[in-house]
């Protein structure tokens, strides 16, 4: 859980946000795709961060809108900040690809399902590298796009380029057997 922490904490040191600001932020810079981090996370993790002092909700009222709780960093929530980004930072690099758990076990399949799962690997990779290219090609040249966030959606096309080219040697190696 240190990773969505970390990821609202950080959202926060920016600004002042609500719980649904935070969640369309998380959305809007697509974090759900690489972090496993899901809507009602995001609101359990506010609600946490804030009974560890380490965020500070202030009720606001805009015009006719309902009132709403706006979160901001504290001192210990700067602090918790910057230990996760190091603490994440100098852990070795894990790569958890779920479907990796399929690619174990093709062994235990027919060649005809080993074949259909990898196929079936391929299209959700075609499907997030299309993702990718447009999201790319849209945000490269909008301002006020953070240049880690590009660095991040660059990486991840890099690594579904090098997914499909090992998926592809996978596949020949599965069909010469």
């Amino acid at each position: 859980m240190a990773a969505i922490d970390l990821i609202v904490l950080g959202i926060l040191k920016k600004e002042a946000l609500s719980a649904y600001e935070i969640q369309k932020l998380v959305e809007y810079r697509n974090i759900s795709k690489w972090v496993k981090i899901s809507t009602p996370s995001i609101y359990k993790k506010v609600i946490q961060l804030e009974e560890k002092g380490l965020i500070k909700g202030n009720v606001v009222k805009e015009g006719k809108m309902p009132e709403k709780a706006v979160y901001s960093l504290t001192e210990a929530g700067e602090r918790e900040f910057d230990r996760l980004m190091m603490e994440i930072a100098l852990k070795p690099i894990h790569i958890f690809l779920d479907f990796n758990a399929v690619i174990v076990n093709l062994d235990s399949l027919p060649q005809k399902k080993q074949e259909m799962c990898l196929s079936g690997i391929e299209e959700n990779l075609n499907t997030l590298r299309t993702y990718l290219e447009e999201n790319i090609t849209m945000k490269e040249h909008i301002s006020g796009i953070p240049e880690t966030g590009m660095a991040v959606l660059r990486q991840q096309y890099l690594l579904v380029q090098a997914i499909e080219t090992w998926i592809s040697e996978l596949k020949n190696g599965i069909g010469e057997q």
